[in-house]
């Protein structure tokens, strides 16, 4: 959740709201074409990566996998949230260790699980060794600019700006200075857990530069 927050203080009053009914619509689109689908999750990195990457697709039964990639990466549409959109690619490590969770997550939700079941499942599945943090650095790409996330406790979404991630299993605040919330500032998410990162938002070049 800590992640919205983040964004959305960084993103100021350039967001999008959703029309406000009682239930949000998803902002992931199970309706699109399979090109779509690969297009979408290979929009989260570099043409350069994302185009030798693994590609899960995402469906109302959860991930597949349409294409083997050659470069240790993998690209999917990420949903911290049921009705976020969030094209990630993870390296070779986020791929190893990661992202079998968010693949578990999909699972259980296409099996009508609450939030909170999953949630517990995956924290216990990182206490039982099912699942493992990154254990060496690394880096999660999240440059696409189609990407949506969605405010606690509304039925707002907001975009979610291009940004990179690295791995910090476990760390807090302290471990990174606890910066301010300032755009230019690196800041933690998920702080304490085993698949807590550190996010950066690149600064746009000036007319100068």
């Amino acid at each position: 959740m800590r992640i919205l927050c983040l964004l959305v203080s960084l993103l100021g009053t350039n967001f999008v709201t959703a029309a406000q009914t009682e239930t949000l619509k998803p902002a992931y689109d199970f309706s699109l074409s399979r090109e779509a689908k690969i297009k979408l999750a290979e929009s989260a990195a570099p043409p350069e990566i994302s185009g030798q990457a693994t590609i899960y697709i995402l469906d109302r039964t959860g991930y597949a996998k349409v294409r083997e990639g050659s470069n240790g990466f993998t690209c999917f549409v990420d949903r911290q949230d049921p009705a976020n959109l969030e094209p990630t690619c993870f390296d070779a490590e986020g791929s190893s260790t990661t992202l079998p969770s968010r693949i578990f997550a999909e699972e259980q939700r296409a099996q009508g699980k609450s939030e909170d079941e999953i949630k517990a499942a995956i924290e216990a599945g990182y206490k039982s060794g099912k699942f493992k943090a990154p254990a060496k650095p690394g880096i999660v790409y999240m440059m696409s600019d189609e990407g949506f996330l969605r405010i606690p406790g509304t039925n707002k979404m907001v975009p979610l700006p291009a940004h990179l991630m690295f791995y910090a299993p476990y760390a807090q605040d302290k471990d990174i200075g606890s910066p301010p919330p300032a755009a230019n500032m690196p800041h933690l998410i998920r702080a304490g857990q085993p698949d807590a990162v550190i996010i950066v938002i690149p600064r746009e070049k000036s007319a100068h530069q």
